[in-house]
């Protein structure tokens, strides 16, 4: 099967040095570690994550385990095609398959996790979720019609919502402030509470929307003059 493998763009703020890092990495990596079990330790890592969120229904300190998710979820799901592309043992069809159903496993780790905490509300977190899917269904397009995958938004990638989400809880567990804080409003008759993580999750939200409604409008335009609509004669003598 000729297989055409999409562009890849990356625009993030840490992309020039992470590439370098990866490299130098996954240069190094002992023989016996695959791309594959790699792979399965970026999902591994995610569900740390999002346990890491769960159990701070028991101490605000299990952010830590939820930060170290994150750093092996990056280090497996950054690495797993680095270590193919060193090695010249590229699996274009299987890789993607792999990697973009684990992708969508990784992330409902995470979200469903944090939702599942006393620190955010589910309905946020499962808002953040459906526009991270919205987003992954549109970059799977965009392989398919333009031959470009498209891994970054502006300045923003994987690897920088990860760092955020990091900071984020460290923040958290040592400004006892952030963690107390509590808000409430009123929504047909019903009063919806929210806390700092919330207002974190409803920005990170708006800024996934707004990455979405403009690379939309924007592809959906270079549709439009690459598939221009053709009248048919007869209907031109209507």
């Amino acid at each position: 099967m000729d297989i055409k493998q999409s562009n890849r763009i990356q625009t993030s703020l840490l992309n020039g040095v992470e590439k370098k890092v990866l490299v130098w990495i996954g240069s190094r990596m002992p023989q016996w570690v695959t791309s594959d079990m790699l792979t399965w330790l970026g999902l591994f890592g995610s569900f740390l994550g999002g346990l890491g969120f769960f159990l701070t229904h028991y101490s605000i300190y299990w952010l830590w385990l939820s930060c170290l998710g994150l750093v092996i979820n990056w280090f497996g799901d950054s690495l797993d095609g680095t270590v193919a592309r060193v090695r010249h043992a590229q699996r274009p069809l299987y890789g993607y398959y792999l990697d973009h159903n684990i992708d969508t496993v990784t992330e409902a780790f995470m979200f469903i996790g944090a939702g599942l905490s006393p620190l955010m509300n589910m309905s946020v977190a499962l808002l953040c979720y459906a526009a991270y899917l919205a987003l992954t269904v549109y970059v799977s397009i965009n392989a398919h019609l333009k031959s470009e995958f498209k891994l970054t938004y502006g300045y923003m990638g994987p690897t920088e919502f990860r760092v955020v989400i990091i900071i984020a809880n460290i923040l958290l567990m040592y400004i006892p402030a952030l963690t107390a804080y509590h808000g409430s409003f009123e929504y047909f008759g019903e009063t919806i509470h929210y806390g700092t993580l919330d207002i974190i999750g409803m920005g990170i939200l708006c800024i996934l929307t707004i990455f979405y409604f403009v690379s939309f409008f924007k592809d959906l335009h270079w549709f439009a003059k690459q598939d221009p609509l053709i009248k048919h004669p007869k209907d031109e003598q209507k």
